[in-house]
């Protein structure tokens, strides 16, 4: 029997998918004539089920019924050209075509597939072409069709082609052509863009953070696909904290040993996958006060907020600052009076690895 669990980052689970309320609530918002929101912004820490929500909300908006109602989905790489890959997407839909062969632009081969850019012969030496103008053109089909186009873009960070593709989304969101945006990023890359001048709308846009996997919902998944009893299953749901990556690692690990080894046994080989995998980056990307402040919280479960200022010692006047940084990031939760680490295992992995 196949493995139903997987570790793929960026892939969306086909057999232990657990929905989340985020995506629910981004796709009401879309179900309505006249969304309230445009722009939806997803952070949270990596492995928590960014791109997974991201996933979703595209999958369902390409769903048959959806298609009937207008919506186009653009999938975007960050990482290239992204106006001309929006292009080449509309110009295969049917938008535009005759524009382009009236400028005299040449859609080569590389553009309607994975790579390349917008070629253009010219006919004329006056004659000219802007990218911006020609996809402008084919939103004012778009809207006059009474379509609907959701771009996604996973993995934002602030770089030429992200800030001069936010720059133009701004300019249609002005002129009110049906266009929606769905990004995904790490909080610092989405604070990077957010404050760039003149991306105003960027920096309002609603921000959605990854919630921890529901623990009902995680024991049931391991109970069916795992064949275990419920309270084999609720511990093991326990020990991921809900986080999306943990939940999956342990499923795979269970899956392969659970005829040779108990969950005891398991537990190790999990720490270790956590600590090779996921948290060495996320440590790794971490600044000096994000460290400062983890690796004061390593020795029990949670912290009242008067014995981490004691152990803070003169940095404690940054306390506030420093713990809503690492709630943002998703490090760090809090429960009144008290803060704890969110990721399972990773007092653990400070300990024995960063202090």
């Amino acid at each position: 029997m196949q493995n139903p669990f997987t570790t793929t980052f960026s892939k969306a689970p086909e057999y232990t998918y657990i929905a989340t309320t985020k995506t629910a609530e981004i796709l009401d918002n879309f179900s309505y004539e006249n969304p309230s929101e445009s722009v939806y912004k997803i952070t949270g820490v990596r492995g928590s089920g960014k791109t997974v929500i991201l996933a979703k909300i595209e999958e369902e908006l390409r769903s048959e019924s959806n298609k009937k109602n207008g919506w186009l989905v653009l999938d975007l790489s960050p990482a290239r050209d992204m106006l001309g890959q929006m292009a080449a997407m509309l110009h295969k839909e049917g938008f535009g075509k005759r524009n382009i062969r009236d400028a005299g632009v040449s859609v080569s081969a590389t553009i309607l597939g994975s790579g390349g850019g917008f070629g253009f012969s010219s006919k004329k030496e006056n004659d000219f072409f802007d990218i911006g103008v020609e996809v402008e053109s084919m939103l004012q089909q778009i809207q006059k069709k009474g379509n609907r186009v959701l771009i996604g873009i996973d993995e934002i960070s602030k770089t030429p082609e992200m800030i001069t593709f936010a720059s133009e989304y701004g300019r249609w969101l002005r002129a009110n052509y049906p266009v929606y945006l769905v990004c995904t990023g790490l909080y610092e890359n989405i604070q990077e863009v957010s404050n760039v001048k003149n991306l105003t709308f960027f920096r309002r846009a609603a921000t959605i953070k990854t919630e921890p996997l529901n623990m009902v919902r995680m024991a049931e998944m391991y109970k069916k696909q795992l064949c275990i009893d419920s309270n084999e299953a609720r511990t093991m749901a326990k020990c991921t904290k809900g986080y999306a990556y943990a939940f999956q690692q342990l499923g795979v690990l269970y899956f392969k040993k659970k005829s040779t080894e108990t969950l005891a046994d398991i537990i190790p080989d999990f720490q270790a996958e956590l600590f090779a995998y996921s948290y060495e980056k996320i440590w790794e990307e971490m600044t000096e006060t994000d460290r400062f402040l983890a690796s004061l919280l390593v020795d029990k479960e949670e912290y009242k907020r008067e014995e981490v200022l004691r152990l803070m010692g003169d940095r404690a006047g940054n306390y506030s600052m420093y713990r809503d940084r690492l709630i943002k990031r998703g490090i760090l939760e809090s429960r009144q009076a008290y803060i704890s680490l969110a990721l399972p295992y990773f007092a653990n992995y400070v300990k024995e690895y960063c202090l």
